[in-house]
């Protein structure tokens, strides 16, 4: 079984060398001056060369250079500031921008009245629901780490009322009404 498959890897790069060769063979053109070549070929009428069986292009010449030119004199630049990239003459430089417009700043507007009420500084932890009276309250906590509740209505830390108990957010405001705030369960 093995022998077999080395005969079949074998045959197999034998013919692809097989299919090279040929390939070679059939796209090959000598150049001119290698071995194999004729050196007697006989251009045809049109001037190109006929090599075994094949038309070449006859050899291009090289252009014709006049060396004498080159010597003779050269008149010299009419301007000193000769460029040979403008082709019209310089414009005029533009006109000095004008001045800036004056603007004066309008004062400062100065709120009147009496200065807005800080934040109310609880935070919204949870609902607590008494299922006997089906009463729903909020708990809070402030800065010191003390808890408190209330129902819709009721008083908390002595200065602020609770307006309205919602799913994840409450409404509470100052006892004298002003300062109404929405305070959510995250606590800001």
């Amino acid at each position: 079984m093995a022998t077999e498959r080395r005969r079949q890897i074998v045959l197999g790069v034998l013919l692809v060398v097989l299919v090279f060769v040929l390939y070679r063979a059939v796209t090959y053109q000598p150049t001119p001056g290698s071995p194999g070549t004729s050196s007697g070929t006989r251009p045809s009428s049109n001037g190109r060369a006929r090599t075994a069986g094949r038309l070449t292009e006859p050899p291009a010449t090289a252009p014709d250079v006049h060396l004498r030119a080159l010597d003779d004199e050269r008149p010299e630049p009419i301007e000193g500031d000769r460029n040979l990239f403008r082709f019209k003459p310089k414009p005029p430089p533009p006109p000095p921008p004008a001045p800036p417009p004056i603007v004066r700043a309008a004062p400062p507007i100065v709120p009147t009245g009496p200065p807005p009420l800080p934040p109310i500084p609880l935070k919204f932890i949870g609902i607590v629901e008494e299922t006997m009276q089906s009463k729903r309250y909020a708990a809070f906590v402030d800065s010191t780490g003390h808890t408190f509740r209330g129902a819709e209505g009721d008083v908390v830390a002595g200065q602020y009322r609770v307006l309205k108990i919602g799913a994840e957010s409450i409404e509470m405001a100052y006892l004298d009404g002003r300062g109404r705030q929405t305070i959510r369960l995250s606590g800001s």
